[in-house]
């Protein structure tokens, strides 16, 4: 009786495995490529002080989430900072090669602005390093059929405009936006298609500027953040205001940049 029991158990048990294995089978089969719709794009995102690394290389200037870090260690939950991150600066070939052996259609990714601009504004020149380097990686992206989809502000916002005049709180970082953005477009348009202005803006104006989490860590002293300057219940309206303005000026820019024939060619 015992080994009648035993055989029924074990061919139950084999059962199950069957079964377990050909549902396994087909579930796999349904998530496979085939099975995304029409036009679906498959991609991967990162942000430039999460990703690229080489904080003081390449004559990159400072941003405020460098500051940030540094200045206020105890506030990251690991204590680290984003100086090497990744290293996707160095080793932005070897990622790309990855994401083509994953099979995705594209890659979106932020441009640090303080790459392209070291003090923030035109005044202190346009980096060629970080111009080539954004090129080598686009470049690369279509070398591998994948499509570079843009990011021009993921809250990486250079230190030098923090400090000059307080970036978001003041009206002048609309038009250094917009001298930051046509430059972007000038450089890298000819291949990059898809844009996108501002990443979340409304964490950034939360975290950075009501509850003071984030950077550039400003809020009332009440707050979570308990910081030593801000107002939570003023300043992430009035940079709400700007980013509302500096994207929409941004639209007209690009339309400048891709549609409009100069004067001379009109």
């Amino acid at each position: 009786m015992m080994e009648f029991r035993e055989s029924i158990v074990l061919v139950t048990l084999l059962l199950f495995t069957v079964v377990a294995a050909a549902t396994a089978t087909a579930t796999e089969s349904h998530l496979h490529r085939r099975s995304f719709p029409k036009g679906f794009i498959f991609g991967a995102s990162s942000s430039a002080y999460q990703y690229e690394g080489a904080a003081k290389e390449g004559s990159k200037g400072p941003s405020i989430w460098d500051n940030f870090t540094h200045a206020h260690p105890e506030k990251i939950a690991d204590g680290s900072n984003g100086d090497v991150a990744v290293d996707q600066y160095h080793r932005y070939k070897e990622d790309v090669h990855l994401m083509k052996e994953m099979g995705i259609d594209a890659y979106r990714f932020s441009i640090s602005w303080p790459r392209i601009l070291p003090n923030g504004s035109l005044s202190g020149g346009i980096n060629k390093e970080g111009i080539d380097y954004y090129n080598n990686l686009i470049n690369e992206l279509l070398s591998q059929g994948l499509k570079p989809f843009v990011t021009l502000f993921h809250w990486d916002t250079p230190q030098g405009l923090d400090e000059q005049y307080g970036s978001f709180l003041s009206p002048r970082i609309v038009e250094d936006y917009h001298d930051y953005v046509e430059v972007c477009f000038r450089e890298f348009g000819d291949r990059v298609k898809h844009w996108i202005t501002f990443n979340e803006p409304h964490v950034f104006i939360d975290y950075g500027y009501a509850s003071g989490i984030f950077a550039p860590g400003r809020c009332s002293s009440w707050e979570i953040g308990r910081c030593k300057n801000g107002d939570s219940g003023k300043e992430p309206y009035i940079v709400g205001h700007h980013i509302l303005l500096a994207h929409c000026g941004s639209l007209w820019t690009y339309i400048e940049t891709n549609f409009r024939k100069p004067k001379t060619e009109r």
